[in-house]
């Protein structure tokens, strides 16, 4: 094909010329634009999707979230042996608590009360608060665990680790040990008696 302007009396010239030299005016190709259209498009979805929606979470939460996920597993595993620290540990991990409430829902709030608070949310209940600083058999991580597992003789708190397995134990100690804080006084409290409870 010639390039020459005079052979081509149809197509425009641009009203320049450089050098002696004419450019056509012609359109650009269908497949041109509309690649440059997509990648427009393209760019303001993926510009909305990443920092203005909540569908793609930012790099730092996604990092946050699978490190607690990697560390609640560890703490899994950890259940076979337990000890203070080890359910510190757990407590202040949000994935291996936050399995807890579950748990809690279907066996502990009928007596504790759906906010922890026993007696002291409502009168009708059995159970103790379990937020305040006060204990009565024994506040340390591994002896709340104990009371959860083996239950406590007297009115009303049935041992939960036949049915619960040390595992989901472990995630109800947890639950409740979120709502404290690591060092802080435990203060011993006589048990109620069973005429007070009724």
């Amino acid at each position: 094909m010639s390039s020459d302007p005079a052979q081509h009396p149809d197509d425009k010239l641009r009203p320049h010329s450089y050098d002696g030299i004419q450019e056509f005016d012609k359109r650009l190709p269908n497949w041109w634009l509309l690649t440059l259209y997509g990648a427009i498009v393209f760019a303001v979805v993926y510009w909305f999707v990443l920092y203005e929606s909540s569908v793609v979470l930012p790099d730092g939460e996604r990092i946050t979230q699978e490190m607690n996920r990697i560390e609640a597993e560890k703490l899994g595993k950890l259940v076979a042996m337990l000890n203070d620290d080890n359910l510190w540990r757990m407590s202040q991990n949000p994935d291996f608590a936050g399995k807890g409430p579950s748990t809690y829902k279907s066996t502990c709030a009928s007596c504790h009360g759906a906010t922890l608070r026993g007696r002291d949310e409502d009168s009708k209940l059995i159970g103790v608060n379990l937020v305040d600083q006060n204990w009565i058999h024994g506040g340390l991580p591994t002896q709340v665990f104990g009371t959860v597992k083996n239950g406590v003789a007297g009115p009303g708190m049935p041992a939960w680790g036949p049915q619960l397995g040390d595992g989901r134990v472990a995630e109800v100690v947890a639950f409740v040990l979120s709502h404290h804080k690591q060092g802080e006084p435990i203060v011993a409290v006589p048990s109620p008696s069973v005429a007070a409870v009724q």
